[in-house]
Order: C-alpha cells, then structure tokens, then sequence
C-alpha cells in the first residue's frame, strides 16, 4: 500500500515515510540524497523536529522543488510550547525548512505547559495558514484524552509513538485509541535504533525467511509487519539513499495470514506498561 488516509485530515499520505532525527551524523550530501532518494521512490511523508539539530536544514535542500510532493511534519519541544511559544518556533522551523507551511506540526511529547496554551497556539497557526494540521507525539491514552477534551473531535491529527517489533506495547491502548478517535498512528525508530533482530538470532532467521518469500529484506518486513493495521504509519530513518529505496520496497510486500501471525508470535507485544515508552 502506498498511501492512506491520514487521520481526519482528508489527505492521503504515503504510509512509509521518513524520519530524520540524527540523520545529522551522516555526511550532509548523503543524508540529502537520502531523503531525496525516498520521495523520489514514493516516501514522501517526511518528519523532522526543531530539536534534530541541522535536520530542518537538510531537508530543506533535500525537497528543494519538491514541496508540493512531501506531506511535511516538524514539532515544537514542550519547553517552547507556550501560545506565543508555539508560534515562534513554527516561525523558526519555516525558515530552515524553507517553505510557508507545515503539512502537520506536533507536540514532541507531553510538557509542564498547560495543554490548552499549546493547543491554542496551534490553532492560530492553523487559521494563519502556516500549518494545515496539528497533532502530539509521546502521548498515552491519558495525555491523548486529555487533548481531545480541549480541542474537541477530529483536530488531533496523529500521535507519533515509538513502534519496532521488540516494542509493541502501543498495541494495547494507543493504538485502538487513535483507531477510534480518528487519529493517525506515527511509529518512530521502527528498526529498534540499533535493536534490529540480529541475522543470526531465531527473529533474524525468521525474518530472513519471510523476507526471501517475497524476494524483499528483512527491514522491509519489519515495516510492512509495523503499518498493517489501518490508520497506521512509519517513518524510518536512514542516510543512506539505498537503504532509502529498501524501505520504500516495504509497500509492496503483502503478508499472509500465516506470516503475520508467525512475527507476532515471534515478537511478542506482551504485557501493557505502567508508562508509555518513548526514546
């Protein structure tokens, strides 16, 4: 699957998109081409975050002419997350990404602010036109409840949650939550942040055999494992242009039945944590 609808937005973006923090620690013209390799290929679902150091930057140069093609997301740290705040950050993202508006502008995770001035803030940009949504990321259910209760139904676009085959605790609340609610589900570091199944491990071996079943690789089972279910989204991150084409392979990969329920086994969701994890 290429693309599905995003939240209540009414736009259709591309379910594998990608991700950008650290993407710094790579060489700039390679972190560029990346980026560029994936919209090309499709990922054209690009997040970014004020806090991701030169990241903004990158993918400036990285969708020069190609604005109208990337749905765009960035977010403000909750420590700028006043309703003046708000605005001034976005204001900040827009020059180093270049561009007049935000696809999707989010809170990067829970914050001592109150959550009415954030949202607040939100909603002027929204009316100003400088962003065409808004969501969180790094919210529970309680944070997500709480959020809809000041905005009201469909304005919580997405929330952005940490989501790898060794971390699936999102399945048990998050996830039917925002199915619910309307609202899309971001799943970050879907590769584990350096936690990917090693070749050599059962999970590796049963990924390499899955991946060999549909001539793709195991990375690109992992994520069309990850975005099965509707309403869900992933954005892996990657500086290397062909890892970016890997990812992009995702899309087309159809899992059985039998496939599905031989990764769930293999990594199990278990039990419903007390807190949320997050990196």
């Amino acid at each position: 699957m290429d693309a599905r609808g995003f939240g209540s937005t009414g736009q259709r973006v591309s379910v594998i998109g990608q991700g950008t923090w650290r993407i710094d620690g790579s060489a700039w013209a390679d972190a560029v081409a990346a980026l560029r390799a994936g919209v090309d290929a499709g990922l054209t679902h690009i997040d970014t975050a004020e806090m991701y150091g030169d990241a903004e930057a990158i993918v400036a140069e990285a969708i020069e002419g190609l604005r109208e093609e990337v749905f765009l997301v960035s977010k403000v740290v909750p420590g700028n997350a006043t309703r003046r705040g708000v605005a001034r950050s976005c204001e900040q993202s827009l020059r180093r990404l270049r561009t007049d508006r935000l696809d999707c502008y989010l809170l990067h995770w829970p914050g001592g602010h109150p959550l009415e001035e954030t949202i607040a803030g939100f909603e002027d940009l929204r009316r100003a036109g400088k962003i065409l949504s808004w969501g969180v990321s790094n919210f529970d259910v309680d944070d997500l409840e709480a959020a809809l209760r000041i905005a009201g139904p469909y304005r919580i676009a997405c929330n952005q949650v940490l989501y790898h085959l060794r971390e699936r605790s999102i399945e048990h609340a998050v996830i039917p939550w925002c199915a619910a609610n309307g609202v899309a589900l971001v799943g970050y570091s879907p590769f584990g942040s350096g936690d990917f199944p090693n070749p050599a491990s059962l999970g590796g071996q049963v990924l390499a055999r899955i991946a060999e079943a549909h001539g793709t690789s195991p990375h690109a089972v992992a994520l069309a494992f990850l975005t099965r279910l509707d309403g869900t989204f992933s954005i892996p991150k990657t500086g290397r242009a062909l890892r970016a084409l890997e990812n992009a392979s995702a899309r087309d990969v159809a899992l059985t039945e039998d496939e599905i329920a031989t990764l769930d086994a293999q990594f199990p969701r278990g039990r419903r944590p007390s807190s949320l994890p997050m990196l």
